[in-house]
């Protein structure tokens, strides 16, 4: 099959087109044929090395976290899926296997996919959304009614949370750029603030939920804008959250979390759940075939993209 490959670690330009043998299939799992992935900021990051300590030195390594495709064979433990299943996963295992034409995949990782989305749409789900549901679920502890923040809210992560905090019918504040007011009002946001504008940090609104989805503002810049119970999210390690999710969690009031997301095929349900209730929906920056994958990487890594980047599989369509 066709994959893209690294050999070793560096810029995009190790990212190789190549033929692979295909996965063999074990009893639990099933073998996807993948129609769209996506392009989310780990896998650059795993791709120039950062993640080192996680993904050894054993190459080639086949990258990609997100994959929309349909169900060719399942292993004779497979309880949930048929060949011929249109389904969408968020692969566990790092550094992931997306960038392929083909993949097995515990059937815990699996969903059926949302039948009002396309591959291309339901690609841009697993990772992000995951991450954006799990955050204000599990560690903002999100209910109806609360107040929340969410800072980098036009991005892969961001536009899903917003969303999803919408769904969960609380009062949304949003950050992002001048360019990108008007998309996240659209998504839902009963506030937006334009960050070139003004910094939330210095006024006097306070929230039950601070998700700094992209890690630019410290839990010590942000607790001042906290209610006395209000718990601040991070997704990166930094200095700051990890010392102060450490000290928060030894005494009551205002909380400090840095969080990371674990593959679920049940929040993948959850998901489709909101996506057919039409209260989710995919924002899609740009789409690339598989074998421009490196102009894709760079995209993402300029920081620009608004929603998510799309990797369609032209050969298996």
């Amino acid at each position: 099959m066709k994959a893209i490959i690294i050999n070793r670690y560096g810029s995009a330009n190790v990212l190789q087109y190549a033929d692979v043998e295909k996965p063999s299939l074990k009893s639990d799992r099933l073998l996807i044929k993948i129609y769209a992935s996506s392009v989310n900021p780990i896998d650059w990051k795993i791709r120039q090395g950062m993640l080192q300590f996680l993904t050894g030195y054993k190459f080639p390594l086949i990258l990609g976290f997100d994959v929309s495709g349909e169900v060719v064979e399942v292993g004779d433990r497979v309880t949930k899926f048929k060949p011929g299943d249109a389904v969408y996963a968020y692969l566990s295992s790092i550094p992931g296997g997306a960038y392929a034409e083909y993949v097995a995949v515990a059937e815990q990782f699996v969903c059926l996919k949302p039948n009002n989305m396309t591959h291309e749409q339901a690609a841009a789900v697993p990772l992000a959304a995951t991450t954006a549901l799990q955050a204000l679920r599990d560690a903002g502890e999100i209910k109806r009614g609360q107040k929340v923040l969410i800072n980098g809210a036009s991005g892969g992560v961001g536009t899903f949370a917003v969303q999803i905090a919408k769904a969960w019918e609380t009062e949304v504040t949003a950050v992002c750029s001048t360019k990108n007011v008007e998309l996240v009002k659209s998504l839902g946001a009963d506030r937006v603030i334009d960050y070139t504008q003004q910094d939330f940090t210095k006024e006097t609104e306070k929230y039950d939920i601070i998700f700094d989805v992209v890690s630019k503002r410290s839990f010590s810049e942000c607790k001042n804008n906290l209610l006395s119970q209000g718990i601040y999210i991070a997704l990166l390690p930094s200095p700051d959250v990890l010392v102060n999710s450490f000290l928060t969690s030894l005494i009551p009031g205002k909380k400090a979390k840095l969080f990371f997301a674990k593959a679920s095929g049940k929040d993948l349900a959850e998901l489709k759940k909101l996506i057919e209730a039409d209260k989710i929906r995919s924002v899609i920056d740009r789409t690339y075939p598989l074998s421009e994958i490196a102009e894709a990487h760079r995209y993402s890594e300029s920081g620009r993209a608004v929603g998510k980047i799309v990797i369609t599989l032209e050969s298996n369509h």
